[in-house]
């Protein structure tokens, strides 16, 4: 990747993140990471501890330490993979999905309308996001 997109992409990352952040605080409750949690778990569910840690790129320890409120507050539901037992597999609950709408997806929506405003080439990078993804799922 040249250098130039790489430092691009980095400074925006940091600006969404913080300015999230910021914006969050009174939102349903929920930190960012917990809002990204939910919506990565929106487009993947059902889906194993692994998965989703391997989606959002943190470890397995760290995602079971941020399931443990977001299932106290009824927002996700973990159980055993009937086809594993060492499996836990996690949905979105109705409240959790609710909470991404109404705290998650008007900041996404928002920040991708900026992007493009400011001319990002936020759909091309999405999609080619999207393709790397699947290739390294497939390698």
């Amino acid at each position: 990747m040249d250098e130039g997109l790489a430092d691009l992409l980095h400074r925006v990352v940091m600006l969404l993140g913080e300015a999230t952040r910021q914006r969050t605080d009174d939102r349903a409750g929920l930190t960012y990471s917990q809002i990204r949690l939910l919506g990565t778990l929106e487009d993947i569910e059902p889906a194993t501890q692994h998965r989703l840690a391997q989606a959002l790129s943190v470890s397995d320890p760290a995602i079971s330490r941020a399931l443990r409120p977001l299932e106290a507050d009824g927002l996700v539901q973990v159980t055993t993979d009937p086809a594993h037992a060492r499996r836990r597999l996690v949905r979105l609950t109705d409240a959790g999905r609710k909470a991404f709408h109404t705290a998650g997806k008007p900041l996404y929506d928002e920040f991708r309308a900026k992007l493009i405003e400011a001319g990002f080439p936020y759909e091309r990078y999405f999609d080619d996001t999207l393709r790397l993804a699947e290739l390294l799922r497939s390698a």
